[in-house]
């Protein structure tokens, strides 16, 4: 299992965080996604590592942005 962490700027309430987890959920290999709108944190939990690229595509398709921290 591996654990990649990410700050995402914009969430602002649950809704935020739904979105962002389904967008997220739909990358192969995802096993837990963990995400607040309060702190910004996303912890994306995988069964085989998932390059960035993928985690930051996904939230932009969800209407934010974010870094690798």
């Amino acid at each position: 299992m591996a654990a990649s962490e990410y700050q995402v700027t914009g969430m602002t309430c649950g809704h935020c965080e739904m979105s962002v987890r389904e967008e997220v959920g739909e990358i192969p290999g995802v096993q837990d996604i963990q995400v607040s709108a309060e702190t910004g944190k996303l912890v994306v939990t995988s069964d085989r590592q998932i390059e960035d690229a993928e985690v930051l595509a996904a939230v932009e398709e969800a209407g934010y942005s974010a870094v690798r921290v």
